[in-house]
């Protein structure tokens, strides 16, 4: 297909990468001048929308969506790429920018990306999905009165955990609220593993630098920024306030997991121990759903997730957010970018959107107007009790220095559980990094 993004940008706007990065390069194609050109391979007058996206875990049921609106809306072409699963979404987005290859609607994260992306983003407080969006799920993506992004869902991420090895191993799961009922778990699960049928109680993927240096390091951070992203964002510094227990956390999974834990990834993590009974936990959220039913239906329909808890602070919660945010180009035609935003409205506000979102995505909506009882899954059912119960923390870590939480503090919890570097070596070189960062 000729390329139809023909745009020239300077070097600098591309130094930085997305706060979430997740998936691989995109891309390269021709750059020349000017703005959008039609694609000449295009049926004749039909508009476009190229959709570059990173959720790897729908990306089946997106594309199903995407074609049977094109069925029902004669004119539009919609082209899907999904890059994710483990690599640099922040990455592929900078190529495909770079090389002119320019997607209508892309994925960015919070305030991070919104300051570095603003140029290329619309604003788009005048659609219905902006309208209908829940109370503080904008928050993270509008700046100056402008909404520049619309949220994808709402995820909340915790210790998952596998119901069935719990009962046989006759651990309730009801009761752990601490980090210390965690530990417990653990050497009960340890105690019984091979009766188990377990190669471990738990798999830290500490391979994976979002898990630990996104995820993990957001559990212990959200209580130091008061759960405010936007706190986060406009700090010069971190403490680590509550570092002791960030450690105890980490210990307890990198003890208790499948060795050597820097080198299990998502995969590992999720495809071959997870879904296989081969762990009773591991760290993750209720995106993992639709693979872990892929793989294993019926243990899919007998999970949940634990807290990840800050003893006497944040007990009994997990962190709940929005992941990312649906961006639309200026840099497109007038059709182009009004049939983006018409796209984006239908998706969450239509009713047969709605049913897809619910039902097909198997997301936690973050917009009015859902029939929330037909939230089917069981990862997803208790993120929304949580969330309805008030027993939730933030995402601050959308609002980390550009690559910080992976490259820095990600990084350096690897150096720990490989015992290349003391925790306090660890919280240090991060500290230091962040106070660099925001000079």
């Amino acid at each position: 297909m000729i390329n139809k993004r023909m745009k020239k940008w300077g070097t600098g706007f591309l130094t930085a990468g997305l706060l979430l990065t997740l998936a691989a390069c995109g891309n390269a194609a021709e750059q020349g001048d000017g703005g959008k050109t039609p694609d000449s391979g295009s049926e004749a007058g039909a508009v476009e929308i190229d959709i570059f996206q990173f959720k790897v875990e729908f990306k089946d049921q997106f594309e199903a969506l995407a074609k049977k609106y094109e069925e029902a809306n004669e004119g539009v072409k919609i082209n899907i790429e999904t890059v994710g699963g483990g690599s640099d979404y922040g990455a592929a987005l900078k190529s495909k920018f770079s090389s002119g290859n320019e997607p209508d609607i892309y994925n960015i994260g919070g305030p991070e990306d919104v300051n570095m992306w603003q140029e290329n983003l619309i604003d788009l407080s005048d659609t219905k999905a902006a309208s209908e969006a829940l109370e503080g799920t904008l928050t993270g993506a509008t700046k100056d009165g402008k909404v520049l992004g619309l949220p994808y869902n709402i995820e909340g991420y915790g210790v998952i955990y596998n119901k069935e090895i719990f009962e046989k191993a006759g651990i309730d799961a009801t009761v752990i609220k601490t980090l210390t009922d965690l530990e417990n778990a653990a050497k009960t699960l340890d105690s019984k593993k091979e009766e188990l049928g377990l190669e471990a109680p738990f798999a830290l993927a500490a391979k994976e630098l979002w898990i630990t240096g996104l995820h993990s390091g957001n559990a212990f951070l959200n209580a130091e920024f008061d759960n405010d992203v936007m706190k986060a964002f406009e700090s010069k510094t971190v403490e680590f306030k509550y570092s002791d227990q960030f450690k105890k956390y980490i210990d307890i999974s990198n003890e208790y997991s499948v060795q050597p834990t820097n080198s299990l990834d998502y995969s590992q993590q999720i495809e071959q121990l997870f879904s296989n009974g081969k762990v009773a936990m591991t760290q993750q959220g209720n995106w993992v759903y639709p693979t872990i039913a892929d793989i294993n239906p019926e243990l899919a329909e007998n999970i949940g997730i634990l807290p990840i808890p800050i003893d006497g602070v944040t007990e009994g919660t997990i962190p709940v957010g929005v992941p990312m945010y649906w961006g639309v180009n200026p840099n497109g035609s007038e059709e182009e970018i009004q049939a983006s935003k018409d796209f984006l409205d239908y998706l969450y506000t239509s009713e047969e959107g709605k049913q897809i979102v619910l039902e097909e995505f198997k997301f936690v909506p973050a917009y009015k107007g859902y029939d929330t009882d037909k939230i089917s899954d069981p990862l997803s059912k208790d993120v929304y009790t949580y969330y309805t119960e008030g027993k939730t923390t933030g995402w601050v870590f959308m609002g980390y220095p550009a690559g910080w939480g992976e490259q820095t503090l990600g990084a350096e919890i690897q150096k720990y559980v490989a015992k290349d570097a003391t925790w306090e070596e660890a919280m240090q070189s991060a500290k230091d990094k962040w106070a660099e960062e925001r000079k």
